[in-house]
């Protein structure tokens, strides 16, 4: 699950470890989200440390997440709090994907926090695990639970507040339910 809308996922800035709160709507994204997750009987449920994420836990029904280090967003360097447009004015085919971030976090680094957190979830064989992140985060982990590259969670836009389900076809993994 991505956390709900703050004022810099609104107008489209970089927000990485930056600790900002959620906006109003935000919150009600994050109360309208509990709907979704309502009946699911998790036997995990982690959150970023980052209060946006945190926040969204709580209002989703899970005051009691545990916070887990390795969930916070891409560290964007010299780009956290700009957007992706201004970066563009500069160099017109910027893709964060491809061209990374000066002075910030590599995404074999991004990929690396996901695999450890992959691991520690198929390791423990619980059947339900929920995780409260961030939305470059949360492309990354589907990327890597579905055993791609990490660059192929550029494909997997995520909107705030949104859900999505990852598990399994027999012993494949797959995305059962995206954006909800």
């Amino acid at each position: 699950m991505r956390h709900g809308e703050t004022e810099w996922s609104k107008s489209g800035q970089y927000t990485g470890l930056t600790d900002l709160p959620l906006t109003v709507e935000g919150e009600q994204q994050a109360v309208e989200a509990r709907k979704v997750l309502e009946g699911i009987d998790f036997d995990l449920v982690l959150t970023s440390p980052l209060r946006r994420a945190r926040r969204t836990a709580e209002l989703a029904g899970f005051p009691d997440a545990v916070h887990e280090p390795l969930a916070v967003e891409w560290d964007y360097g010299d780009y956290e709090g700009i957007s992706s447009d201004l970066i563009r004015k500069d160099n017109p085919n910027y893709r964060i994907w491809t061209d990374g971030v000066p002075n910030g976090e590599t995404l074999e680094s991004v990929a690396a926090r996901a695999d450890k957190i992959i691991a520690r979830v198929r390791e423990s064989e619980m059947d339900n695990v929920l995780i409260v992140a961030h939305g470059h985060f949360s492309r990354v982990l589907t990327a890597r639970w579905l055993e791609l590259d990490a660059i192929e969670g550029q494909h997997f836009l995520l909107g705030t507040a949104k859900v999505c389900t990852l598990g399994w076809d027999k012993r494949t993994p797959v995305v059962l339910r995206w954006g909800l």
